[in-house]
């Protein structure tokens, strides 16, 4: 299967027992949060392989994060601890409808310490995508100057990008800035996620098709836009489809679907099949993720996708 590298903060995230806000719940259960965390435990369920580049506090729980990789098959050649700084964490309210409240412990984080440097000796052979997000960009000037090294990178080597904003406006300075860096690094590449709200706000489109206009002015061949609930909408070269969600009984936690949805798209693209056929994978990943506790217990593995996917049709 294919090889696939992205970069991110893997965070502890404790997730309250019972409802309620943050402020009542005195018990949590344990579990390893990230957007790209969630994406590559996707991929490699379904057989892929992934190279993971953070950096860690050399802490008990950077050091559990490690050994979590490890359990689930992500390759840690690139995962760096640091004792000068702890690893982040985050704080999320359970609930039964609606997104839950999310509290986070990461400023000055030991990710957020991650710099050019972090790559220097990355060795780039073999990688067939380069999975990114807006997240790091977000967490500090070090960061996002590797973000770009690394698009830039892969760019050079024709490794294609996959890029998804998951926009994390509180960790920015202002929106203005947000809005500028995001779309800049998406203009490096080759297929971008926003969600529908996403999309509105850095693009000042209401539209899905001048919302994908926007990207594709800035170079982006392929612009797929998560629905929710609704599906997706896709743009490229020239051809526009709708995808259709799939039937989800019971939501109980909706952190996760998008990124749940990016491993369908990519790992079917890597496989061959056609985008409409992929797009329609990343739809079904996409409403396993928010049957299911935490933010990655709900990704399938091969069997798992199948018997979902049989019984939608």
């Amino acid at each position: 299967m294919s090889k696939i590298l992205t970069v991110g903060e893997p965070m502890t995230l404790w997730v309250a027992e019972h409802e309620g806000s943050l402020e009542e719940v005195n018990r949590f259960s344990r579990f390893v949060a990230g957007a790209e965390v969630n994406f590559s435990i996707g991929m490699v369920r379904l057989g892929h392989e992934v190279t993971y580049v953070t950096q860690l506090g050399d802490d008990p729980f950077g050091r559990q994060i490690g050994q979590f990789f490890e359990e689930n098959g992500i390759d840690t050649t690139y995962v760096h601890y640091n004792s000068q700084y702890f690893t982040g964490m985050q704080w999320k309210q359970k609930v039964k409808t609606g997104d839950p409240e999310v509290f986070s412990l990461r400023r000055n984080s030991a990710a957020s310490h991650m710099d050019v440097d972090t790559i220097k000796k990355l060795c780039w052979d073999g990688f067939a995508v380069a999975h990114l997000t807006g997240i790091p960009p977000a967490l500090s000037g070090g960061c996002r100057k590797m973000m770009y090294e690394i698009m830039d990178q892969a760019r050079a080597r024709g490794i294609q990008i996959s890029y998804d904003p998951n926009l994390r406006p509180g960790l920015w300075p202002d929106k203005r800035e947000m809005v500028a860096v995001i779309n800049d690094l998406a203009s490096r590449a080759d297929i971008v996620f926003p969600g529908i709200q996403e999309g509105q706000l850095l693009t000042g489109k209401d539209d899905v098709q001048e919302i994908a206009d926007f990207y594709h002015a800035k170079g982006v061949k392929t612009v797929i836009i998560k629905l929710g609930a609704k599906g997706a909408y896709t743009s490229t070269a020239g051809r526009q489809f709708y995808t259709d969600g799939f039937k989800v009984e019971h939501v109980v936690d909706t952190v996760g679907a998008g990124d749940g949805f990016a491993v369908g798209v990519i790992s079917g693209i890597l496989e061959g099949l056609s985008l409409q056929d992929a797009v329609t994978r990343g739809t079904a990943i996409g409403a396993l993720a928010v049957m299911s506790p935490g933010d990655n217990d709900g990704l399938p593995d091969r069997k798992g996708l199948a018997a979902f996917m049989a019984k939608e049709v």
